[in-house]
């Protein structure tokens, strides 16, 4: 029974594990396609290629229920050195400098340092102890990694450095290794997992939180730019009123009764005019007949 849950645990562990291996190969491809690796960290990529290396190592010495820890790291191994790649091959001038640099001191300087310690330092009884719990002290940091870009997260109110689909198989991942540990009564495989677990919920409650906070930013920015641009409005009328020589327009009530009056009286003298010379008295007989 004992090494049928291992062997179950083992696989789903490897499957799981494989999907989140191959979480990030979207974000390269956009990377490739963009030319650039915009704003996302080398950090997770270069430790989790660490603590894939020391995993394989622990599993090479300790050989037994080791099996399904070597080929999963194995895969690890290789898909991580070419995240890595395509990172430093797309990176500004700047941040490739500094990947290339922390993988020269993580991966090839430390990594050969605990190789040649566990080897020439330490007795051969006590190197899988020894190594394991080194490998847990690592995975610690794996689980870690990606809370630096939980701080982005929160600084930019975006999700879009952090996908959902990596931080659900990190935490699922967590859960099925753990189970696999305890089944075959190996703390150092178990302990880290525990952290794996928590660190994964802190993600997607992050996720959960800013998933929609970007949107509704865009929304209230545009709504300041709309009111912004309503309290200028007047002002650039009035501008325009200034640089045109125009003052302020002004409007004048017309009197229609007071001009009839006016008309009529014009017409009273023109008519008058009129009599003096005959042609006056014509007109209002014209004027005043009922047809």
């Amino acid at each position: 029974m004992q090494h049928t849950g291992a062997f179950v645990f083992g696989i789903l562990g490897n499957i799981i594990s494989f999907m989140v291996f191959l979480a990030p190969v979207p974000t390269f491809w956009q990377i490739h396609k963009k030319k650039t690796s915009e704003g996302y960290k080398s950090l997770p990529y270069l430790t989790a290629l660490f603590s894939s290396m020391l995993w394989l190592y622990y599993a090479l010495l300790k050989k037994q229920d080791a099996l399904l820890l070597m080929t999963i790291n194995a895969f690890g191994c290789v898909i991580e050195t070419v995240y890595t790649a395509l990172f430093i091959a797309y990176a500004p001038k700047k941040t490739r400098v500094a990947t290339i640099m922390l993988f020269v001191g993580l991966n090839v300087a430390l990594f050969s340092t605990v190789l040649l310690v566990i080897q020439f330092a330490v007795k051969e009884d006590y190197r899988v102890n020894v190594l394991g719990w080194i490998c847990v002290g690592f995975a610690v940091g794996v689980f870690a990694a990606p809370l630096s870009v939980m701080a982005t997260v929160i600084k930019t109110r975006s999700v879009e450095f952090m996908p959902f689909s990596l931080s659900f198989f990190l935490t699922l991942s967590a859960v099925v290794w753990f189970g696999y540990g305890v089944f075959i009564h190996d703390l150092r495989v178990a302990c880290p997992n525990v952290i794996g677990f928590v660190f994964g919920l802190a993600q997607m409650t992050l996720y959960a939180v800013y998933r929609n906070a970007h949107i509704a930013d865009e929304k209230k920015e545009n709504e300041k730019k709309l009111q912004l641009q309503d309290s200028k409005l007047p002002v650039k009328m009035k501008s325009i009123h200034r640089r045109s020589g125009l003052g302020t327009p002004e409007v004048h009530p017309v009197d229609g009764q007071s001009n009839d009056d006016e008309e009529r009286d014009d017409g009273d003298e023109g008519r008058g005019k009129g009599n003096g010379n005959g042609g006056g008295g014509i007109r209002r007989d014209q004027d005043d007949s009922p047809v």
